[in-house]
C-alpha cells in the first residue's frame, strides 16, 4: 500500500511518497549506477561521464562528513515500495557580499526511471518547507535544454532571475543556464 505521506524519522524530511534522508554507504552502488547514465551526468554540472571508478565512494564519503558545509539527502522511497534511492538533493551554503550566509544553492538529480513522476518536485518542495539550514534565500541553476527541471523550480515558488552559463563536466562544455531564486522569509 502506498501512503500519501510517510513519516520522517530523526534527521529526515518527509517528502510525500518518500523521505529525504542523509546519504549512507549502502547508497554507493545505486549512486554509481545512476550517475554513470549519460542523461543524468549531462543534466548536472559536476558529474563526469564516463563516471570514474571510486567516484561514488568518494561522493558518499564527502556527503557523510559532519564538517562538510551544506547537506546532501537521498530521496528514499523504500517505505512506500519505491526504490531505496530515487535521486539526490543537496544544499550548498553560499557566502556572497555583505549578506554572507543565510543562502544556499539547491541542486538535485533523479534517476531516469523516475523522471516525469513528480519525484523532483516533491523533493524540492519538501526541502523548501523544511529549510534545514535556516536560509533566507535559495538559488538554483538549470541547463536551458532541461525545461523539466525549470518547471520543478517554478512549481516550488522559485522566480526566474536570468540567463547565465555554467561548465558541464560531462559535456566538456560551457552550457547556457537559467538561474532561479526563492525567498524563504
Amino acid at each position: 500500500m502506498v501512503l500519501d505521506m510517510i513519516p520522517a524519522a530523526e534527521g529526515q524530511i518527509a517528502a510525500g511518497r518518500f523521505v529525504l534522508r542523509p546519504v549512507r554507504p549502502s547508497d554507493t552502488g545505486l549512486i554509481a549506477h545512476y550517475a554513470a547514465d549519460r542523461r543524468v551526468a549531462e543534466a548536472t554540472q559536476n558529474i563526469p561521464h564516463p563516471f570514474p571508478p571510486g567516484a561514488a565512494e568518494a561522493y558518499v564519503a564527502r556527503a557523510m562528513k559532519h564538517e562538510r558545509p551544506g547537506s546532501v539527502w537521498a530521496m528514499d522511497g523504500s517505505a512506500t515500495g519505491l526504490s531505496e534511492l530515487l535521486g539526490v538533493i543537496s544544499l550548498k551554503p553560499m557566502e556572497c557580499g555583505a549578506g554572507k550566509g543565510n543562502q544556499s544553492e539547491v541542486a538535485y538529480w533523479v534517476a531516469p526511471a523516475f523522471w516525469n513522476s513528480g519525484i523532483a518536485s516533491e523533493a524540492v518542495r519538501a526541502l523548501v518547507a523544511a529549510n534545514p539550514l535556516q536560509d533566507r534565500t535559495y538559488f538554483a541553476e538549470v541547463f536551458q535544454d532541461n525545461p523539466g527541471s525549470a518547471r520543478v523550480l517554478t512549481n516550488a515558488g522559485f522566480q526566474y532571475l536570468g540567463d547565465a552559463e555554467a561548465f558541464s563536466v560531462a559535456r566538456h562544455a560551457v552550457v547556457p543556464t537559467w538561474t532561479y531564486l526563492r525567498k524563504l522569509d
